[in-house]
């Protein structure tokens, strides 16, 4: 018995041991989209945390106190950049772990607001978040392409931080490559019969998206939810509408804005969500390519029931 006991206490001390030597490294996202990638590189290891609940606008989140502490305490922190979310750089500070804004990062396509991009009243603009033409265009991760660079980082920043794993996370990247090629064939083929049909948006959030699958919305309805626009701006936006016929009108969830019913009434437009966040998609390897897939599948359906 007292040797079965000794046997018991060494093997338990090896796995003590065992798990010591693999650095349980901490990774926090700021938004859904990057905690998806990362949640790929991860697979099988750990699961990435974010930042950002479901519905919360990365523009102008407050931070809780919690939050702050997770910023300054995490092992690798990733953020989009002071485009996208304006109120990380003050709570950065301080923190002498690696952070890294990925819009920065070497091979990723940038895009710019153009000047010809935008249908929005005067009286939303300061309360939009800053979409002037020239400005960055931060929702960078609706390209496949900047996926791939970010993912990259990502397993090069885990494999160096937890050498144990180092072999795991350049598998998950391969296999996260290829899931993406695979992606990138449904997405153009179930794209390729609505390219050319005009549709409109509310925020001008899916133009990376639309550049990878050949379309591009007709117009920009870019009221901010707490402004009401003035009759003679909607009046303007109908009158656009009137012009294109059978169409749709996409907003983001989780709110509509108010004017949308108003927007459509008696004519034969549909009204539909994209999710560019992709709020609700479970933290799983498989996550990101759902966000894409659904997005595809939304701005399919609706161009094509119309």
């Amino acid at each position: 018995m007292s040797r079965l006991f000794s046997v018991f206490v060494a093997f338990f001390a090896s796995f003590l041991l065992l798990g010591s030597a693999q650095a349980d490294v901490k990774v926090l996202t700021s938004i859904k989209p990057l905690q998806l990638i990362a949640a790929a590189v991860q697979d099988g290891v750990s699961i990435p945390e974010v930042l950002l609940p479901p519905g919360a606008s990365p523009h102008n989140y407050a931070l809780r106190p919690s939050d702050v502490r997770k910023v300054q305490s995490v092992d690798l922190l990733y953020w989009i950049g002071p485009d996208m979310e304006g109120f990380m750089p003050r709570v950065l500070n301080g923190r002498t772990l690696p952070s890294v804004a990925v819009q920065d990062l070497p091979g990723m396509k940038l895009r710019r607001f153009a000047e010809d991009s935008h249908s929005h009243s005067d009286e939303a603009d300061d309360h939009d978040h800053d979409h002037r033409p020239g400005t960055l265009d931060a929702h960078l991760w609706l390209s496949p392409l900047n996926a791939r660079v970010i993912a990259a980082k990502m397993t090069a920043d885990l494999s160096a931080a937890d050498p144990a794993n180092a072999a795991r996370y350049q598998s998950n990247l391969k296999a996260f490559d290829e899931r993406l090629d695979a992606l990138d064939l449904r997405l153009k083929a179930r794209l390729a019969g609505i390219a050319g049909k005009p549709y409109f948006v509310f925020h001008e959030a899916f133009d990376y998206f639309e550049e990878a699958y050949g379309l591009k919305h007709a117009g920009v309805f870019s009221v901010a939810a707490e402004v009401q626009p003035g009759a003679q701006h909607v009046a303007a936006m109908r009158t656009r509408l009137q012009e294109v016929g059978k169409t749709c009108v996409f907003s983001e969830p989780p709110l509509r804005p108010r004017l949308a019913e108003t927007l459509v009434a008696g004519l034969p437009v549909k009204l539909a969500e994209l999710d560019a966040l992709g709020g609700y998609t479970p933290a799983t390897a498989q996550g990101y390519e759902q966000v894409l897939e659904k997005l595809g599948n939304e701005l399919a359906g609706c161009l094509e029931s119309l």
